[in-house]
Order: structure tokens, then sequence, then C-alpha cells
């Protein structure tokens, strides 16, 4: 403490006003954080951002949560769950919406933007072909700093969100291709795979990433015989190095995939799309070639499709027919499976979402992060994605550049 002496003057010989390192280095580098969780039951999403045992690590550092009532039903949390792991629960989305983060699965829409203060960090998928011009204006004019999920790369250049996601849904299309051979959903009562005796099925898969690849693991472990596709020979020698011989592939050639396609059982859809013109790797006129209560499933539909007969549905409405072949086609398959969905963001978001509040703050974590940087798409109001500047005609900038402003 510091004393008076006699004469009255303040005794400053124990340096207790000199500055401290440590105490000024916890000032600039913490700063406790509100995290808003709304609930996403439209379009039949039941993922949800934060499983509890990942809100409860973020509310022990001294975090605030805030997690709308019913949220994490369609994953099999109950609001019970989450408050006994120090979450707020509430019905009201204004105040889910209110948090210095908002962070959600299904992009955020028009009227969930009438809920933001302004000033926010707002995470979610961005949906670049949904995503209305109105819904844009309002993040604008509200300055919110937009994170795209399927954007962020992690320390490596992996995209983590992408890449859990895929490998969900490499398995799940080939167990759905499975139930639609299957007699149970008028199929025509084929085992997908093969047993001794009896000719195995076939599995053509387009694309030669991370969804093909488990696809492929998952198709193969069946006793399926597969054909892979791709324009990359690098890749398709990496899926022979990691799956063997049991594995045909080939690059995108027209004649060798119509002929693949007229005796294949399953097609899997798994090319990643970034351009906004549709892109179709297989043609309707292709898909008349092929066998009859045969399956196709396309998970690049969230991002137009590669097949042309495919349409972008919501889970509750995913299949249909068309020249005899059964589509099935949700943009959001990992939500049939949503408790593994949202435990794989939340071993992402939960160390992402810490690390923003040690750091103090988004900007600081956009400045040391160019992973997080990367799917940025507004920063304090201001477009920073070119693709949605094309899309509605407006100029975006270069976030480095307005990141080195502050």
């Amino acid at each position: 403490m510091n004393d008076k002496g006699k004469s009255g003057k303040v005794n400053f010989g124990d340096g207790a006003f000199m500055p401290k390192e440590e105490h000024l280095e916890t000032a600039v580098r913490f700063r406790r954080i509100s995290i808003g969780i709304p609930g996403d039951n439209k379009d039949d999403e039941k993922r949800v951002s934060l499983s509890p045992e990942a809100v409860n690590i973020l509310v022990e550092s001294d975090n605030e949560v805030i997690v709308q009532k019913g949220a994490g039903l369609g994953a099999n949390y109950t609001d019970k769950d989450y408050s006994e792991n120090g979450a707020i629960i509430t019905d009201s989305p204004a105040r889910v919406f209110s948090a210095d983060v908002v962070i959600k699965v299904a992009p955020i829409n028009e009227k969930e933007t009438d809920y933001l203060k302004g000033n926010q960090v707002v995470m979610s998928y961005l949906n670049v072909l949904k995503m209305s011009e109105d819904t844009l204006s309002k993040l604008i004019r509200k300055k919110v700093t937009a994170i795209a999920f399927e954007k962020i790369r992690d320390s490596n250049g992996v995209l983590p969100v992408i890449e859990s996601m895929s490998e969900i849904s490499g398995v799940a299309s080939i167990l759905i291709a499975s139930d639609y051979l299957s007699n149970h959903h008028g199929g025509k009562g084929v085992l997908l795979g093969g047993i001794t005796g009896v000719t195995p099925t076939e599995v053509v898969i387009l694309g030669a990433n991370t969804a093909g690849e488990f696809a492929a693991k998952a198709a193969i472990g069946l006793g399926s015989q597969v054909k892979i596709f791709d324009n990359s020979l690098q890749q398709l020698k990496k899926f022979e190095n990691l799956i063997g011989h049991r594995l045909q592939t080939s690059v995108f050639h027209q004649q060798v995939l119509k002929k693949a396609l007229k005796s294949a059982d399953v097609l899997i859809g798994a090319i990643e799309l970034e351009d906004l013109r549709p892109w179709y790797y297989v043609t309707e006129e292709m898909v008349r070639t092929m066998k009859k209560g045969s399956v196709i499933i396309d998970l690049s539909i969230d991002r137009g499709g590669c097949i042309e007969t495919t349409e972008c549905r919501a889970l509750k409405d995913p299949v249909f027919e068309k020249h005899g072949v059964i589509h099935f086609s949700a943009w959001n398959l990992p939500s049939r499976v949503a408790r593994t969905a949202t435990i794989a963001f939340s071993n992402i978001f939960a160390p992402l979402l810490q690390k923003m509040a040690d750091t103090g703050g988004i900007t600081q974590l956009l400045k040391n992060d160019p992973g997080v940087r990367n799917g940025v798409y507004l920063y304090n109001g201001i477009l920073t994605n070119e693709t949605l500047g094309q899309k509605f005609g407006v100029l975006s900038k270069d976030l480095d550049l307005l990141l080195s402003a502050f």
C-alpha cells in the first residue's frame, strides 16, 4: 500500500504504481463474451452448434452462454442438459440474438436479422445460392461481422467443418443408398455389397475428396465394387494408396463415365462446387441410361448440385423418382445424425470461441488467425466476400486492408 508520511506526501518507494506486466497482459488478452445459440427448427435442421459439454467448457472459463428453449431437441439434448452445464435457457429469440456472438447452423435469415442489436459476430453456414439481398442489407446496416462455417480453416489449411461433415455425409450416403435399394422403401430388393455367389453391387462416386473417400470406404466395407471419378490424377493416386486396389479410378472422360453409369446401382455426387453457375458432371440424358431402381445421392446439392436431375430438398422430403431412378438430395444430410454432427461442431467451435475471448475479441482474433479470417464475409458491416459481391452487384473490400486500419 501507499502510505502518507508526516509531510502528507505520497510515498512511491514501494513501486505500487509501477505497471505490472502480467496484470496488463491479462487485461488485454481476456474478455468475457456472451454466446447465443438459437433454435434451428426450420428446414428440418436438427443439428446444434454446441453440445452441453462444450457449453460447460465455455461457462467454466467465465463466458455466458444463452440457449433458446428447445434448441438441442433435434440432437436429443434437453434444456435441462444445457442448464445443468451452466447455460441460460430462454424462449426469447431477442435475448439469444443480443449476445456478443450468435452461433447457429442454418444460414441466418431476414427475420432473424431483425433480432440483432448490431455490432455483433454471427457464425453460421453461408448458402450463397439462398442468401437474399434483404438479409445481406440488414447485416450490413447492423455492422455485423459474419463468418461462414464452411470457409474456416485450421492451422494446417484444412476446412474442419467441411471435413467433418463430409465424413458424416460420405458414410451416411452409403447407408441411405443401401436402405433405398432394399424392399423397405420400395427398392428393387438388392443388398448393397455382395455375398458369396452373388454379383456385388456397383457404386460410382464423383469426387476424390473427403466425402468420396468415406463413401468409398463404407461401400467397399460392405463388399461393393467402387469406381471413382475425379479431374485430379494426384487425388486419384492418393485414393488408391488409402483404399487399395479394390477401387477403380478414372479421370472425367464422358464415354467412360457413361459406360460406368449404365451398370451402376448407386451414384454418389461428391463434387466440391465453388461457382454459382450450374456445372453438371452427369446430365439428364446420362441418368436416363441408368438401371431402373438405381439410387442417386447428390452430396453437393447445397451448392447447386453436380447431377442435372437432382433437386435441393429439405430433409423431411428428400426423395423423388425420375426416369425410374430414385433420387435423394437433402441439402443438410448430416442432420440425419444430428447428435454426431453436433459433437463434431463442438470440437471445432468451443476452442475457437474460447480463443476469441482470450484474445480480447473478434478483431484481434482475425488479426492473429488467418484460418478464421478466411471465413469472414462481412467485417463490421463491410462486404469482404467476392462471390456475394458478384451476386448482388456490390463492391467487396479486402479484409486484410480493413484489419490493418484497426
